[in-house]
């Protein structure tokens, strides 16, 4: 059985490139994005960690730890990142786990035999300061991430959790969002903005 919405990050402790760590005490009170890539000195992960040390400020404007995984060794991560500073403009500045053991990749299921080898896939995990997993994502080894999309998601988790809203399709922060179902139509009118009402059931108000 995989691991679903909800569920619990599972705790591991790894050393990576800023050291060894336990994960759920390096990410205490913060989000983490946690994803694997297949392996270092590959074209496309090079572009998707340089991505991710770009994004930092982004991070951590939303209190967000970003962390990578590959059945790489440590040696192999330090000697990789100068290509990834160069490649993304940044230089590596997230942990990078060595997993040569596969022993957190396989506990995150990040290892698909049907894709032919023992690497990792493309996997994507976003979980909230209590350790729960708020999103899964997996993509094909050759497909890039959409980093912009992870912010995206993170943007509306953090805005979900805090008000009785919910995101509608294609929903960029600014936009409109829709109140809760579990509030009546005139609890949203007290509560909301500039209420649009299109279905007693789906109620566009202004972000609050």
């Amino acid at each position: 059985m995989g691991l679903r919405l909800g569920d619990e990050a599972p705790n591991f402790t790894a050393v990576t490139t800023e050291g060894e760590i336990s994960f759920h005490d390096w990410k205490q009170g913060s989000w983490a994005v946690f994803f694997s890539h297949p392996a270092d000195f590959t074209p496309v992960c090079t572009t998707e960690l340089g991505r991710t040390a770009a994004l930092k400020g982004e991070f951590e404007k939303r209190n967000v730890k970003a962390i990578a995984v590959s059945v790489d060794s440590v040696e192999d991560h330090h000697g990789w990142a100068p290509d990834i500073g160069e490649v993304g403009g940044t230089d590596l500045n997230f942990p990078i786990i060595a997993d040569p053991d596969r022993k957190v990749s396989e506990l995150y299921d990040m290892i698909h035999p049907g894709e032919g080898d023992t690497s990792t896939v493309r996997s994507v995990f976003i979980i909230d300061p209590n350790n729960k997993i708020r999103l899964t994502l997996t993509y094909p080894k050759s497909v890039g991430r959409n980093f912009n999309e992870i912010l995206r998601v993170i943007d509306a988790l953090q805005a979900t959790d805090a008000n009785p809203i919910a995101t509608p399709a294609d929903w960029a922060p600014g936009d409109r969002v829709i109140a809760a179902p579990t509030l009546s139509t005139e609890e949203v009118q007290e509560r909301f903005q500039n209420v649009e009402v299109r279905k007693p059931y789906l109620r566009f108000v202004d972000a609050p």
